[in-house]
């Protein structure tokens, strides 16, 4: 489980109340003349990294996400893993059973790759239809990695090349674990000594760099053929730097792996995902916690950004001058990559203010959603249109 203690510090019970911008006192973008609406359509995007947990958790979160994307891809990291097929299936009615009657929202599920995954379980996983990759978290990474992969190459190259055969996707948090690597140049390091030469080693096989945070995934991502390589970005990294965990004091909700990182990369990403190169697509890694497991001597990393994501994404976007790239990005690069269909439905983004809840209430608890009580432009429509 990602901690606070990455840092050699703790969080206050009640952090300070600070925006969450990278210089200081940054504003969202003046509404347009009110009498001007304007507005944004797009094919209804998909989520091709996201946690919803289990239990009342996602009970509570699911329906954010699914008013919102057409699909996605779910995280397998839950207690006890997810690491077969049949647990993904079950996992899966789980999900369907938690949605509002009137949802068509898709999980597409995921296993949970081990030192132990046999290549077999690969198989079972594109024959069941309903299983799209494998997550590879190296042990000790992130949030309930601590049942995952040690030695990738070492262990796990049968399962590798059975994913080649079936054409099934390799999903890769890019961090070492190496307690001699610093925590803010752990993704450059995954991608020489892992990622790189695995690349080299199974040319074929198909890989999602997720929530790439550094100018080098950039460079290694456009150094790799396209159809073969691309990367999720997350609204956190494109509209945050590492700043906005210290700002006013530590702000542990604004805590998350990868961490953020300094400006330079976050203007990396951004010239990325608005060039128009379809290596590049929406995945929002949001990570729902309870409050008290963030706000604590230990918290835990991730940053539940669902309700918000669209909305700092046409943000990004639009201040980039490149909002004619925004549909690409979050409804055509991802299904594409995946060899699924678009969606068909469409969604309506509104240029008005709105402003986001301070938490959730939940049976366990509460939950600290990305920018709480900020007032936002681009107003997501709930309903397809």
């Amino acid at each position: 489980m990602g901690c606070l203690r990455a840092f050699g510090m703790t969080a206050s019970p009640n952090p300070c109340k600070v925006l969450n911008f990278p210089y200081g006192k940054v504003g969202w973008p003046r509404r347009v003349n009110t009498r001007v609406r304007m507005e944004v359509s797009l094919t209804k995007p998909d989520d091709w990294h996201l946690h919803l947990r289990d239990g009342d958790l996602l009970e509570t979160v699911v329906s954010h996400s699914a008013s919102h994307f057409g699909r996605a891809i779910v995280m397998p990291n839950l207690k006890p893993p997810v690491t077969t097929t049949a647990a993904a299936l079950a996992y899966r009615e789980s999900i369907l059973k938690a949605l509002p009657s009137s949802s068509d929202f898709e999980p597409l599920m995921t296993l949970y790759l081990t030192d132990k995954t046999h290549p077999d379980e690969i198989k079972h996983a594109r024959n069941s239809g309903m299983v799209f990759a494998v997550k590879l978290y190296p042990a000790g990474a992130t949030t309930n990695s601590q049942d995952g992969v040690t030695d990738l190459i070492g262990n796990c190259l049968p399962v590798l090349k059975e994913m080649v055969e079936q054409n099934m996707p390799l999903l890769v948090h890019g961090e070492v674990t190496d307690p001699e690597v610093d925590m803010f140049d752990r993704e450059k390091v995954f991608i020489e000594t892992i990622l790189r030469p695995l690349i080299k080693k199974l040319p074929d096989l198909k890989v999602v760099m997720e929530h790439i945070t550094t100018q080098d995934a950039v460079r290694f991502i456009e150094s790799c053929k396209e159809g073969s390589v691309a990367a999720t970005v997350t609204p956190q990294h494109l509209l945050l730097n590492r700043n906005s965990l210290f700002q006013g004091g530590l702000q542990p909700h604004n805590f998350c792996l990868p961490v953020l990182k300094r400006e330079i990369h976050r203007k990396a990403l951004i010239s990325a995902v608005t060039s128009g190169s379809n290596q590049y697509f929406l995945g929002t890694d949001s990570a729902p916690h309870e409050r008290q497991r963030k706000e604590c001597s230990c918290g835990c990393a991730g940053m539940y950004n669902a309700p918000v994501a669209l909305s700092v994404y046409a943000k990004v976007f639009e201040e980039a001058g490149a909002l004619d790239k925004l549909e690409a990005f979050t409804s055509f690069n991802g299904p594409d990559f995946y060899g699924l269909p678009r969606n068909e439905s469409k969604i309506k983004l509104v240029k008005a203010p709105w402003k986001i809840p301070e938490s959730y209430t939940y049976p366990s608890g509460t939950i600290v959603p990305m920018l709480a009580g900020e007032t936002v432009d681009w107003y997501p429509s709930a309903a397809a249109i």
